[in-house]
């Protein structure tokens, strides 16, 4: 059971894991504060939403790239494959994101910067899957 518990970890707490979770938090920051910001400036928060949709992705696909991942190509057809992939994949992960924080506020009642919060943790998983298995994969 011990080297069972071992190689699990070993498995997963390895550098790329450890790197996505940090940028992943940061991620979840630029989403959330630039998601505050909005609502502070007085904008509905499904415009919110998007408008911090946008901001994570690119600061995402920066991040993903260059760090976790360790995408070092910047050829024309890499980089095309990678952005369309990327914004694709975070686009579906966007539109969940959107779903859940209307089914959250609208339907349920939930305050919407805990929504947020909630909506950003399965985002978050949702976007790694993506990116390991199809965006950044290696060849």
């Amino acid at each position: 059971m011990k080297e069972l518990i071992t190689k699990l970890i070993r498995k997963f707490l390895n550098r790329e894991t450890i790197s996505y979770l940090v940028f992943g938090v940061l991620t979840t920051i630029v989403n959330y504060a630039s998601y505050e910001l909005c609502k502070w400036l007085g904008i509905h928060y499904t415009v919110s939403t998007i408008i911090a949709w946008i901001l994570a992705v690119a600061f995402a696909y920066i991040t993903n790239k260059l760090y976790v991942f360790e995408s070092k190509s910047f050829e024309k057809a890499v980089l095309i494959r990678e952005i369309t992939s990327f914004v694709g994949c975070r686009l579906f992960s966007g539109l969940c994101d959107l779903g859940f924080m209307v089914a959250a506020v609208e339907l349920i009642g939930m305050n919407d910067s805990i929504a947020k919060l909630v909506s950003n943790v399965f985002v978050v998983v949702i976007n790694y899957i993506f990116s390991k298995l199809f965006i950044f994969r290696k060849k």
